[in-house]
């Protein structure tokens, strides 16, 4: 087999025989991939719906780009490079097979991935165990990557005569070595350890609603080294990942996105509360349905002072955006109804002009 395709391409292709089976067998490989593809392309439309779509982000490239380089490392076999051109070559097709081996499996790692995010969707109410979910899965997916390209490098450069060479004088010295080593990644592997202690005691998780420095944002990115919050104002927190680890922060979702909120108002002490309470009721099941869990509503005076009592509005919604906005609502509609139903319960300022009752207040009293 050998002999006739050599005879062959002598041939048809004369002194360029050896390039023109690199080219040939380069070609043939491209179009073995692409069929290749689209058959799992087309057999997962046929098992699944969604998965084919997760399938052409991640093999559309990966998998011709391997079988591609798969095909040059056949063809080589049937070149007649010199000695020294040959090895060049094998030596760049070995890279090139590491490399797209390597990316290969980095997009398993995130077919694998996206299948799991499609699996434990965050976009639904009480979704603690989605986000656990994705949270560990997406740190496991960093660390694997992170591993696949470490050992990638380390293959390819070992593949190198003088590369080995260094290797073997540094085991010799791999105490001090190692301890070097050690000193220079003290943070990096105190990033680490922290990474893995989140994914899997999971003080926070991906999509948590935190208080981080005083700000207000939701975990938006959890890498290796660093986690990036969102804020409300679409701004970005970025802090190394040993920081919520070394120090404390609030987690409005560490066991579910429902919370309380107050809403405060100043009124005069004539204000009757029973149909503040009724009315609360009956905008909490009216406008604000969509926002409110149905778990609490209550009105009650909280404080006094000489000028106004203090009234407490305590409601529950699902999670903290929706009780934002339902304070909002309650704060606007039960001031509405107080200055439309009882405008002379505001908060008022009474001054006694009596000049019996106080001789400093400038008025004179005329004698009948």
């Amino acid at each position: 087999m050998e002999a006739f395709i050599t005879h062959w391409s002598n041939q048809l292709f004369g002194k360029f025989q050896s390039v023109s089976i690199m080219m040939v067998f380069g070609l043939v490989g491209f179009i073995v991939s692409i069929l290749f593809y689209h058959g799992i392309k087309y057999l997962l439309m046929r098992l699944s719906g969604t998965s084919y779509k997760a399938v052409s982000r991640n093999f559309s490239f990966s998998i011709r780009f391997f079988i591609t380089v798969v095909f040059l490392n056949i063809g080589i076999a049937f070149t007649n490079f010199q000695d020294k051109t040959a090895h060049t070559i094998s030596k760049i097709l070995f890279i090139l097979i590491i490399i797209s081996l390597s990316y290969i499996l980095i997009r398993i790692l995130q077919f694998i991935k996206d299948i799991l995010y499609l699996k434990f969707d965050v976009n639904v109410v009480g979704n603690l165990n989605e986000r656990r979910a994705r949270t560990q899965v997406d740190f496991l997916q960093k660390v694997g990557t992170a591993f696949i390209v470490f050992v990638s490098i380390a293959i390819v450069l070992m593949s190198f005569e003088r590369v080995r060479e260094l290797g073997t004088s540094l085991l010799a010295s791999a105490g001090i070595a190692g301890i070097i080593i050690g000193f220079a990644a003290q943070k990096s592997l105190a990033n680490l350890l922290a990474g893995f202690q989140i994914a899997f005691t999971q003080p926070m998780r991906y999509d948590d609603v935190v208080i981080v420095q005083g700000q207000y944002g939701r975990v938006e990115e959890i890498t290796l080294t660093y986690v990036v919050v969102k804020l409300w104002d679409e701004r970005r927190l970025i802090l190394p990942i040993s920081y919520f680890i070394d120090n404390a922060f609030e987690n409005w979702t560490r066991t579910s996105s429902q919370m309380l909120g107050t809403v405060v108002l100043y009124t005069d002490f004539s204000m009757p509360i029973e149909p503040m309470r009724e009315r609360l009721k009956e905008l909490l099941e009216n406008e604000g349905k969509s926002m409110w869990d149905g778990r609490l509503a209550l009105v009650q005076i909280t404080d006094m002072n000489e000028q106004s009592m203090q009234v407490r509005i305590l409601v529950s919604a699902f999670n903290s955006g929706q009780l934002f906005d339902l304070r909002c609502l309650v704060r606007e509609k039960m001031m509405q109804f107080i200055i439309e139903n009882y405008p002379g319960c505001l908060p008022v300022r009474r001054i006694v002009s009596d000049p019996l009752l106080n001789p400093l207040s400038g008025v004179k009293h005329s004698d009948a």
